[in-house]
C-alpha cells in the first residue's frame, strides 16, 4: 500500500479499492473532483465515516458529531482529490474577495516558507507526489496533521490507543505505514511541528483542512488549537474563514 493510499483510507476515500494512483493530477482535478462534488447533497456530510481511519483515530462519536456540519462528506467519497478541490474552491473564493485578483499576484508570506501568495492552478492542490517542507511526501504530513488535531483535547488514551492499534493490525498495511500511524500517535507532533510541514500556501490550506475535520469545533480546547494552527500556518486575513465555509457548504461547488 503506498502512502497515497493510506491518505485516502485515513478520509475514507478510494474504499472500493480502486488504485489512489488513478484520481492523478493529469485526470484534471478541477473536473475530475469539482465534479463529483457538485453531485453531493449536504445530507451526505456523513462521508468521512467512523469505518475510515480518521473515524477511529479520532472517535467515532466526535465523527458523527461533526459529520452533519461539513463538506468532509465530499473528502469521505472522493478522498485526497477531493480534499484538493476544496482547498482549490476556498482559496479561488478568498482572492476573488481579497485584494489580490485571481489574475494578480501578492507578495505576503506564507507559514514559514516565506513563499508568496500567488494565482494558483487545481492542479497545485493535488497532494499526490507533493513533498512537504520537511522532505517527506505530502501525504504522510496530512496523516500527522490528523493524528495531531484528534489529540488536540487529549482523548486518546492508552486504552483507545490498544483498540486503534488492535484495528490498524488487521488492515492491509505493510511494515511502514503501520509505524507511521503507531509513531505519531504514541508521539503527536505540535501544533507548531505540524505547521512547518507547509511548503506554500496550498499545504497550508490542506493541513488547515484535515486537521478542522478531525475536531470537534465546539470542544474549546479544539478550537483554540485550530486557531493556533491557522496561526502557525500564517494563513492571510480570510482565508481561513473561506476554508471553514468551504467545508460547511457541499453542494455549491461549481466553478
Amino acid at each position: 500500500m503506498s502512502v497515497q493510499q493510506l491518505l485516502d483510507q485515513f478520509l475514507g476515500g478510494n474504499q472500493g479499492g480502486e488504485p489512489a494512483a488513478q484520481q492523478s493530477p493529469a485526470n484534471g482535478l478541477a473536473a475530475k473532483a469539482g465534479g463529483m462534488l457538485q453531485s453531493i447533497p449536504g445530507g451526505l456530510a456523513g462521508g468521512v465515516a467512523a469505518g475510515s481511519l480518521l473515524g477511529l483515530v479520532a472517535g467515532n462519536k466526535k465523527i458523527r458529531k461533526t459529520a452533519g456540519k461539513l463538506a468532509g462528506g465530499a473528502v469521505g467519497i472522493g478522498g485526497a482529490a477531493a480534499l484538493g478541490a476544496l482547498a482549490f474552491k476556498a482559496y479561488q473564493s478568498w482572492q476573488g474577495a481579497g485584494p489580490a485578483s485571481a489574475g494578480g499576484s501578492a507578495t505576503a508570506p506564507v507559514g514559514e516558507t516565506g513563499l508568496p501568495i500567488r494565482a494558483l492552478e487545481p492542479e497545485n492542490f493535488a497532494p499526490e507526489n507533493q513533498v512537504a517542507a520537511s522532505g517527506d511526501l505530502f501525504p504522510v504530513a496530512l496523516i500527522k496533521a490528523m493524528i495531531a488535531a484528534a489529540n488536540a483535547d487529549g482523548h486518546i488514551d492508552g486504552e483507545e490507543q490498544a483498540a486503534i492499534f488492535a484495528k490498524v493490525e488487521e488492515m492491509q498495511l505493510d511494515a511502514q505505514d503501520k509505524a507511521l500511524v503507531f509513531d505519531t500517535l504514541q508521539n503527536p507532533p505540535s501544533v507548531q511541528e505540524v505547521a512547518s510541514l507547509a511548503h506554500g500556501i496550498e499545504q497550508a490550506c490542506e493541513i488547515y483542512l484535515v486537521s478542522r475535520m478531525a475536531i470537534d469545533p465546539d470542544h474549546p480546547r479544539e478550537q483554540v488549537y485550530l486557531q493556533e494552527l491557522a496561526g502557525h500556518l500564517s494563513l492571510p486575513d480570510g482565508l481561513a474563514v473561506q476554508l471553514d465555509r468551504q467545508l460547511a457548504q457541499p453542494a455549491p461547488l461549481a466553478a
